[in-house]
């Protein structure tokens, strides 16, 4: 590992890391734009320029390789000078857009002109005008008046998804980017190209005119889009509800995570939050003379308590989701324990098939199957799957069946046997968070919180646990699975109801080997495998 100096400090880093990431270890920021640890070396802005001992010249940070030895300036005299001279150059035909510019409040030409800037205009000439608010695809727009032309789109989709749509065409000051012929940019991860734009040239064609970015809140969490489980950021809005429709979460933002998904995100699990805030079931329901009508929780909860104990353990079925974490699943495991129900499970066969493909998409769009499998949501011995429950209750064998989240009138299996076994139930309870055919049918109907709006943990499909967090309060009277199921225990006596997930999370450390030893502070920001997947790796 190479040993050198930068304004004063040694560090050690890794062989052929560059001078900028080098910086970065020690704190040190040095400025730039075509520079993206993800992609290529382009060497185009020439921001990043730092003066090197022995060297007349100063020199980029970004392609220049630490050396054993070398000694790094970035705060000398003429590299700040060679700084604002570059900002000044970028900025020459760089329109007054900030009052309109989505990128405003989180723009790098504002932030760098804020410390490295700070010029008189010397500009009096008219400036370059080009094409202004043109649709590249269904989520990009282009200003290519705002474009600094550090070319990271351009190399996003050459080396990252490969699709080649965007170039750099013309020349000096008339270069700009946009589209090669017949193309559109419509990749699967083409809202990537957003995200690693430094200045306002590529806006969000959803996000575009809706909020400020200093109105937003910011909360760490995980796509629930598939199992790959990219870890991602929730950027929302609930001071001003009336945003966008009435929606609070205004945009997902990709999270960098250098063992899930770097730094991107597809866009079906980017533009996929609709769901949060719209078709929501917001209050429970209780099922009279064929028409749903709200209870409140206390009749809700009594009803439920009734209904479980009214039947023998082999006349229930409990149908759990691999879209609800590890905790609440845990939690399912318990209640079954504690009803004697042998009759437990949690797949469902989607109607067609999941798309994917060899960078970040899983064909199972669920995100946490492999939490479902390593808590042991089978049956007992004796016991039925999901499809034997619904051939059950349409035999009138099976009696009771608990859904969690799954909308069983649109999957993989014969839509007119699914509805003739719904239809025999004599009580069919839901619990989901948005109205689907199973709110249609259900006797009682019990809100769940979405993933934004509560803690807890997803396991991806490589087995490495990860936490969701809190971002939003329940909308309406919803509430969190896991105190849905904490609130049905207690009433079972089967121990007090936990005050929060992590206590739930220690309770299932505890009890399934593949979690032992976890705990949500050791997770951190970029989780930690299942313990029997690192003993695996590590044999």
């Amino acid at each position: 590992m190479p040993r050198l100096t930068i304004d004063g400090k040694e560090i050690e880093v890794p062989a052929g890391a560059n001078l900028i990431e080098a910086a970065r270890r020690l704190g040190i920021e040095i400025p730039h734009y075509c520079y993206h640890p993800g992609l290529s070396i382009a060497g185009q802005c020439r921001l990043c320029m730092v003066e090197l001992e022995k060297n007349p010249r100063p020199q980029i940070a970004c392609n220049m390789v630490a050396m054993d030895g070398m000694v790094v300036h970035t705060q000398t005299p003429k590299v700040l000078e060679t700084r604002k001279s570059i900002m000044e150059f970028h900025l020459i035909n760089h329109p007054l857009d900030c009052p309109v510019c989505d990128q405003a409040g989180e723009c790098w030409l504002q932030i760098y002109y804020m410390k490295h800037g700070l010029y008189d205009s010397r500009f009096v000439e008219e400036k370059v005008h080009k094409p202004k608010a043109v649709p590249l695809g269904p989520h990009v727009i282009l200003d290519a008046e705002r474009c600094i032309l550090c070319s990271r789109c351009t190399r996003f989709c050459d080396e990252i998804t490969k699709t080649g749509e965007l170039g750099i065409f013309n020349r000096g000051d008339h270069s700009e980017v946009g589209l090669f012929p017949g193309k559109v940019l419509d990749n699967r991860y083409s809202g990537n190209v957003v995200d690693i734009c430094p200045v306002g040239a590529l806006t969000d064609r959803d996000f575009r005119f809706q909020v400020r970015v200093w109105y937003l809140d910011t909360q760490k969490s995980v796509c629930p889009g598939c199992s790959r489980g990219c870890n991602i950021e929730i950027h929302s809005n609930v001071r001003r509800p009336h945003h966008a429709q009435g929606r609070r979460v205004a945009r997902l933002k990709p999270r960098y995570n250098p063992h899930v998904n770097d730094w991107w995100i597809c866009d079906a699990g980017r533009y996929g939050f609709g769901s949060i805030d719209q078709g929501r079931i917001t209050f429970p329901q209780l099922r009279e003379g064929g028409l749903l009508r709200e209870v409140t929780w206390r009749e809700a909860l009594a009803l439920l308590i009734d209904r479980l104990r009214a039947y023998g353990p082999d006349e229930i079925g409990l149908l759990a989701s691999p879209e609800m974490t590890n905790e609440e699943l845990f939690l399912i495991r318990r209640l079954a324990e504690t009803l004697g129900v042998k009759n437990l499970d949690f797949q469902v066969p989607p109607r067609e098939p999941g798309d994917e493909d060899d960078f970040l998409l899983r064909a199972d769009k669920n995100p946490n199957t492999r939490g479902a499998e390593a808590i042991g949501l089978w049956p007992a011995d004796r016991g039925l799957d999901a499809w034997e429950m619904l051939e059950a209750l349409r035999r009138e064998q099976l009696k009771c069946l608990w859904v969690f989240h799954h909308d069983v009138t649109r999957c993989g299996w014969p839509e007119g046997a699914v509805l003739e076994a719904l239809q025999a139930a004599q009580c069919l309870i839901y619990t989901g968070s948005n109205v689907n055919g199973m709110t249609e049918r259900a006797h009682l109907v019990l809100p769940a919180a979405t993933y934004a709006e509560k803690e807890g943990t997803f396991t991806n499909f490589e087995g490495r646990v990860q936490r969701i967090r809190k971002a939003l309060p329940p909308l309406g009277d919803s509430r969190a699975d896991w105190e849905i199921l904490g609130e049905c225990l207690e009433a079972l006596n089967a121990g007090p109801k936990p005050n929060r997930p992590e206590e739930v999370f220690r309770a299932l450390a505890h009890a399934v080997p593949a979690f032992a030893g976890l705990t949500y502070r050791d997770l951190g920001e970029y989780g930690l495998m299942l313990r029997e997947v690192a003993h695996g790796a590590s044999r």
